[in-house]
């Protein structure tokens, strides 16, 4: 995970599970975020998979750029800045397809398609990472 966050934190995060949280409004837009630890991990991320469940996500730190290359289904891409501003939101990104290098973003989290269908999210607005149980990290 690193990329700027120390790394007892970065280790505290994955052992208590994370949810991203739009303060302004208290919605949680994934309850369940998984993050990979490695460079294989984050390489990988949601291919190969069948299927990425409703209220789930995975935040991919560091990262520019995704595609969904061996990808089975669509998803929302949320990229955010080091202090999880959203620089850009793709909404149902189809397989086989590349989002290119965007410039500000410092991680993104992939959301089933249609998670912000009804919720769209503007540049410059504040994110939030809790742990599952709640509270802010």
């Amino acid at each position: 995970m690193g990329g700027g966050w120390p790394a007892d934190l970065t280790w505290r995060l994955r052992q208590r599970g994370l949810r991203l949280v739009h303060p302004g409004s208290g919605r949680v837009l994934a309850g369940r975020l998984e993050v990979p630890g490695t460079s294989l991990g984050r390489a990988l991320g949601l291919m190969f998979r069948r299927s990425l469940e409703p209220g789930a996500g995975m935040w991919i730190v560091p990262c520019t750029g995704i595609h969904t290359f061996f990808m089975r289904f669509a998803i929302d891409a949320v990229f955010l800045d080091r202090r999880l501003r959203v620089v850009r939101t793709v909404v149902g990104l189809r397989p086989w397809r590349v989002v290119p290098l965007v410039l500000g973003a410092h991680s993104v989290v992939e959301l089933p398609a249609g998670s912000l269908d009804d919720f769209p999210l503007v540049r410059g607005e504040q994110l939030q990472l809790e742990p599952q149980q709640g509270g802010r990290v």
